[in-house]
């Protein structure tokens, strides 16, 4: 029992120093950067003043918001740039449990869900941005002044890179999904329709009310979903040999009994 007590606190111990080695290299990145805040902000605005009419500009209405926002948005750059150290602290802590052949399914895993989900940001920065700000912005009525609010223009971006980053790791999830056996690859085409429905739904959540928002997340969804089913395809392991194996064994068996007995029987006299 004490041996058991001994593991368990030595295990905490080793996630207390990896957790604080992550907070550490992520407080060092954000002090690297926190000079040019200003800058890192007007990168993440680009999109948005660019889509603005002559004249347009984004405005604070909070007190310490022109301070606040691109602090926030330096530290979420720390964090993404600190990433890939965080992710081997976490991979350093798991991998000593797992099987080689865990290890062999999970860090191809892991490395690709980071990559998908920075993919998956940089499609809304560079594609949906744009495109939805211009639209958006083309129907201002005369007379109105398009102002928008640093915060909450950080919020709806947050939550768009959240989205679509998520969005991004649906062939990673399909994936998993077949190797663990849980789904089969015939049940997730016969799930595509549902599918379909299910993401212009997602589309129409969590991104603003318009149409084309909408679909510009709606059908990357669908096209992912049809990408992870094509390679969980070509890594699923066949499981059908297996019983053709077992009744062919189970033949030669009979068969070899069955020459054993007619031998017998020759001779006898």
């Amino acid at each position: 029992m004490s041996d058991v007590q001994e593991t368990f606190i030595s295990h905490l111990i080793e996630l207390r120093d990896r957790l604080i080695r992550s907070i550490i290299a992520v407080i060092v990145t954000f002090l690297c950067l926190v000079n040019w805040a200003r800058d890192i902000y007007t990168l993440l605005a680009t999109p948005m003043l660019a889509a603005l009419p002559k004249g347009g500009q984004m405005i604070a209405t909070d007190v310490g918001g022109a301070f606040f926002v691109p602090m926030k948005v330096t530290l979420m750059l720390a964090f993404l740039i600190a990433l890939p150290y965080v992710l081997y602290q976490v991979w350093a802590f798991v991998a000593p449990g797992l099987y080689a052949h865990e290890k062999k399914l999970t860090l191809p895993l892991l490395v690709a869900s980071v990559c998908l989900f920075f993919v998956g940001m940089a499609f809304a920065y560079f594609i949906v941005f744009p495109t939805v700000f211009a639209f958006v912005n083309k129907f201002a009525p005369d007379g109105v002044a398009v102002m928008t609010d640093i915060d909450k223009y950080l919020s709806f971006v947050m939550t768009t890179f959240i989205a679509f980053g998520i969005t991004f790791e649906v062939p990673v999830i399909v994936i998993v999904l077949v190797r663990t056996g849980l789904v089969s690859i015939a049940k997730l085409k016969e799930a595509r329709p549902y599918v379909i429905v299910g993401a212009f739904v997602v589309g129409a959540v969590f991104t603003p009310p318009d149409v084309l928002s909408q679909f510009l997340l709606a059908v990357p969804l669908w096209l992912l979903y049809e990408l992870g089913i094509i390679i969980a395809g070509f890594i699923s392991k066949p499981v059908e040999a297996e019983p053709n194996n077992e009744h062919q064994l189970a033949g030669a068996v009979d068969m070899e009994r069955e020459l054993g007995e007619a031998e017998a029987d020759t001779r006898k006299p």
